[in-house]
């Protein structure tokens, strides 16, 4: 049985409480859930539904921010919501800023972005993506009877590599890790460190498909067999003491 990819295309804007599943359900793609599907969503869609869209014209920037945007030919509006959504700055440099989130995410501009949005507003990352990946499976489950796991995924630079992939921020029904960690390589070796992200590695794959030009912010995945168990963002984060790039 081969691995599926499915896009799923949006006609329409999503807005502040919008009904995401119902939207998706009605698209003119007409998706058939199956029970173990695998539907990722882009945060994009999720912070405009959940209202957490910034209006710039109601951001009153700091000296702080002016100062760091003069610097690095920033608009002082978007330094200071990336100020105000992280916990700590880890590098400033070539008029990147690299930040530590609120939600503990290493990433670019602590996930500020003015892409796929009107002009002179922003979308900020989810307050707590886990919930809504949680709410969203519920959803899908109520309305459907179907058992899916749900992944919402975003867009992260890594180090030492150019180009983007789309990572998860936050996921439900799905444990993120597969852990090799005590079993045997082809050779007989015993495996000490290979731990699989599988859910960032699902997130890329729908990228195939999605498309940053495209109306497709969800797409299913479809014949992989994962593992069900509880698991929690905070097992994709690697700490400060074994983190090498801080």
């Amino acid at each position: 049985m081969s691995l599926e990819i499915i896009p799923v295309e949006i006609g329409k804007e999503i807005k502040l409480g919008d009904d995401i599943i119902e939207i998706m359900l009605l698209a003119e793609s007409k998706p058939q859930l199956k029970n173990d599907d695998i539907l990722v969503f882009t945060q994009k869609i999720i912070s405009k539904q959940e209202g957490q869209v910034a209006n710039l014209f109601d951001v009153r920037p700091t000296l702080l921010a002016v100062g760091i945007a003069s610097e690095y030919n920033k608009d002082p509006r978007i330094v200071q919501l990336i100020l105000d959504e992280s916990k700590r700055i880890v590098r400033m440099k070539n008029g990147i800023i690299i930040s530590e989130t609120k939600h503990g995410f290493v990433c670019a501009n602590a996930g500020v972005d003015e892409s796929n949005v009107q002009e002179d507003y922003a979308t900020l990352l989810p307050v707590n993506a886990e919930l809504s990946a949680q709410k969203l499976r519920k959803e899908i489950k109520n309305k459907t009877g179907i058992e899916a796991a749900v992944i919402i995924s975003d867009t992260f630079g890594r180090p030492f590599r150019e180009g983007q992939t789309n990572v998860a921020i936050g996921f439900s029904g799905i444990f993120p890790i597969s852990d090799y960690i005590g079993t045997k390589d082809s050779f007989g070796r015993l495996l000490r460190v290979t731990a699989i992200a599988i859910v960032d590695e699902i997130c890329s794959s729908t990228e195939l498909v999605m498309n940053k030009s495209l109306n497709i912010p969800i797409a299913i995945v479809r014949n992989y067999n994962f593992d069900e168990k509880v698991g929690s963002i905070k097992d994709l984060l690697r700490t400060k003491a074994t983190d090498l790039f801080r």
